[in-house]
């Protein structure tokens, strides 16, 4: 009772032939297809992004280290 076997897949899926038809089946793969493609290629940019801006910062944290003066502190003349 919990699974469905070979014969009520294929029942299922001849009904949804005859309610829909080949077509709007097909378009409906090619919508589907081309917005796994888009969120991928989101993702992808997005990463490419990121990347670059933690690149970034850290090109300028270093320059910021680089940049900062070193002082000496003098401990006998501190009271």
């Amino acid at each position: 009772m919990g699974s469905f076997s070979i014969t009520h897949w294929l029942i299922l899926l001849v009904v949804v032939v005859v309610i829909f038809g080949t077509s709007k089946l097909r378009n409906a793969g090619k919508d589907l297809g081309g917005a796994v493609k888009g969120f991928k290629e989101a993702v992808k940019d997005e990463n490419t992004e990121h990347a670059k801006k933690q690149v970034v910062l850290d090109h300028d944290g270093n320059a910021h280290t680089e940049e900062l003066p070193t002082t000496k502190v003098d401990d006998k003349h501190n009271v």
